[in-house]
């Protein structure tokens, strides 16, 4: 069991609250057993009703998963303990996301990658006025997965395309507008809520009367040139389309994907493209986890975690250099199943 997760029990539900704030709750591998291991033993507990995830203290939710260990992996064991990371990971995921009882996640304040990841496959996730919600991982050579595939692409006027590529932060306001929330609390009410699901009462009518109309939705103002400019699934001609628009958010955007991998890019267009034809959640992950075992061990990952976390010079220099760099063959090989027993399973 993890110190690093806080597992109780409180009337009718079970609580699993990330209690590791000085890395802003990032899942390490033992969170994620921990996690996994009460989930498995409330699934059958007449007691347990309701599932609440949240945090137990400190300014967010959870910044996503143990990069530093990942990096690590990918430098000095060839990604085999990564890939363990991963494959448990997504098996949490997925879990979540086929849980016969209600999950409540409480996305309250930072929301990144892997916390998007135990938060987004609840049956309902929270947003508050402090909600930051991201998938930022196009920054360091990774890709938006723990599920990013499948919500991200089922997402209306291609705001998970545009999510994916530029690591766009969302506040709670706009994640409720992208249907990235179910409900919009304010952060002061979250103890009643938590109070409420507790003590018996069905979890989406007490939300509901506790939700507040969030504030105007910023991100609404730019869905027509988010839906024109990131229209296509060939990241050379969103490049194009942002080129030729001579618009202050254009060159805003365009700058900022001047700044990410361009292998991670063509990944996640590609990544997204394909989710749309997976049936399930667990296809979902089976290709996501093809795509981050081999992401893991190609230069762009380490040198993009050195570039914005270990040296914070933000100069990473990526391998392929530009888009044009980035062949088909290469994006196809990364996809390309990994043989008989290497596939991810559900638990």
């Amino acid at each position: 069991m993890s110190e690093d997760v806080i597992i109780r029990r409180e009337g009718q539900a079970g609580f699993l609250s990330l209690n590791r704030p000085s890395a802003i709750h990032a899942l390490t591998l033992p969170m994620v057993h921990a996690m996994t291991a009460a989930l498995l033993e409330w699934r059958d507990d007449p007691a347990v009703s309701v599932v609440i995830i949240d945090h137990a203290e400190g300014r967010g939710f959870c910044s996503g998963g143990d990069i530093a260990f990942l990096r690590n992996s990918a430098l000095n064991d060839g990604g085999a303990s990564g890939r363990q990371f991963f494959h448990d990971e997504y098996q949490l995921n997925h879990l979540i996301f086929t849980y016969p009882k209600p999950v409540v996640a409480f996305m309250d304040g930072i929301t990144m990658g892997g916390g998007v990841g135990i938060s987004q496959p609840a049956r309902f996730h929270v947003a508050t006025e402090n909600t930051r919600y991201a998938m930022p991982e196009t920054g360091i050579g990774l890709f938006p997965d723990v599920g990013g595939g499948w919500y991200l692409s089922r997402l209306p006027g291609r705001i998970g395309q545009f999510l994916a590529l530029t690591g766009a932060r969302l506040d709670g306001a706009e994640c409720k507008w992208a249907g990235l929330a179910t409900h919009y609390l304010p952060h002061d009410a979250l103890a009643e809520a938590k109070e409420r699901l507790a003590h018996g009462h069905d979890p989406a009518q007490a939300l509901a009367a506790l939700a507040v109309t969030p504030p105007e939705a910023r991100i609404e103002r730019n869905a027509a040139l988010i839906a024109r400019h990131f229209a296509s699934d060939r990241y050379e001609d969103i490049l194009a389309s942002l080129e030729a628009d001579d618009s202050e958010w254009a060159a805003k955007e365009l700058a900022t994907l001047r700044t990410k991998s361009p292998q991670t890019c063509k990944v996640a267009l590609r990544q997204l493209a394909d989710s749309l034809a997976c049936e399930t959640f667990a296809d979902n992950m089976v290709m996501e986890y093809r795509v981050a075992s081999r992401v893991l061990t190609l230069p762009d990952f380490a040198e993009g975690v050195r570039a914005v976390i270990v040296d914070k010079d933000n100069a990473p220099n990526w391998n392929p250099a530009t888009p044009e760099g980035v062949t088909a063959d290469l994006i196809d090989s990364i996809f390309a199943p990994l043989g008989e027993g290497n596939e991810w399973k559900p638990l």
